[in-house]
């Protein structure tokens, strides 16, 4: 994992999306973190440019419920393309789904490193977003042990 790389969001909804992005650059600058933002629509094209990417990202935020290929299936072929697998990119799944089971058994089942609900507040979407990131700062991962960047 890359510090300093980008938050990959995976969300097919346009208001979603930028809703998201305005929140997480908003946490961006208040913690004067330095990440670029990169939104992808179409689940279909995250593999290519996660394989084509010059540098690991920092974090992926993925919606579960897209047309085509899921969230679900999308993480299922980032988990079995060991060059994917091997950047250790935490992957968080970021949902209107709730507090379904059978979903968060599906989700974690899949080694996934987080499963929230979007909340409907602005300052709770906040909170979380900015909790999401400040851990995944601080956490300590196989391919960071002795990064300086």
């Amino acid at each position: 994992m890359n510090l300093n790389g980008d938050i990959i969001i995976i969300e097919d909804d346009y208001d979603d999306r930028e809703f998201l992005v305005e929140i997480i650059e908003e946490v961006l600058k208040n913690n004067g973190y330095h990440n670029k933002i990169v939104t992808i629509a179409d689940s279909g094209r995250v593999i290519d440019f996660l394989k084509e990417a010059q540098d690991s990202p920092f974090l992926i935020i993925s919606d579960i419920n897209m047309p085509g290929m899921d969230g679900f299936q999308l993480r299922q072929q980032i988990f079995e393309d060991q060059d994917l697998n091997d950047k250790c990119i935490p992957y968080i799944f970021l949902t209107t789904s709730g507090d379904n089971v059978d979903l968060m058994k599906k989700a974690y089942g899949l080694s996934i490193q987080g499963y929230f609900t979007k909340p409907n507040d602005y300052s709770e979407y906040q909170v979380l977003m900015s909790d999401i990131i400040r851990y995944w700062k601080v956490a300590k991962i196989a391919n960071r042990v002795g990064y300086d960047g």
